[in-house]
């Protein structure tokens, strides 16, 4: 999981919607070689108007409408952060309008000069605890999905207000 406060590189798949589904009247985009696909996106369960970034889709199929690709979430000024983690759906946009679901399967922090940041390595688990009377590895208690605490919990960008999108 990663906190985007900065630039994220990430890697999955995108899903180009059909004009009728809303999506782009010419199809998929066809970028050429110099230039990637640009536009605005968001992370559910934010909206574009409180949780839009930028985005750049590259190293996808031209004209394909399901494909892997790469991006580069770029959080606009003044944003509030988001958690950004494998399974994730970023929808892109073209202004506020859903265009393409991009599914996240790698995440990346990026520094300030574009170059990813290395990720930590976990410390080593411990090993569990045994039970006395049998000597089996103790189960631990059930726990509420840790998925559901995200999306209930609070983070302290949230009580800051909305900017709006000078652009």
């Amino acid at each position: 999981m990663v906190m985007m406060t900065g630039s994220l590189a990430v890697r999955g798949t995108v899903v180009w919607l059909t004009p009728q589904q809303g999506g782009r009247v010419s199809g998929p985009p066809e970028p050429d070689y110099d230039y990637d696909y640009t536009a605005t996106a968001y992370l559910p369960p934010r909206t574009p108007e409180d949780g839009q970034a930028g985005i750049a889709v590259s190293r996808f199929a031209p004209g394909a409408w399901r494909t892997p690709a790469e991006g580069i979430l770029v959080p606009p000024k003044g944003h509030r952060a988001q958690q950004v983690i494998p399974g994730c759906i970023v929808i892109i946009t073209e202004g506020v309008r859903p265009v393409g679901l991009f599914t996240v399967e790698e995440v990346h922090a990026l520094a300030a000069d574009g170059t990813q940041v290395p990720a930590t390595t976990p410390a080593p688990a411990s090993a569990p605890a045994l039970d006395e009377v049998t000597g089996a590895p103790e189960i631990p208690p059930y726990r509420h999905s840790t998925a559901a605490a995200r999306w209930a919990s609070q983070h302290s960008s949230d009580s800051t207000p909305a900017e709006p999108l000078n652009v």
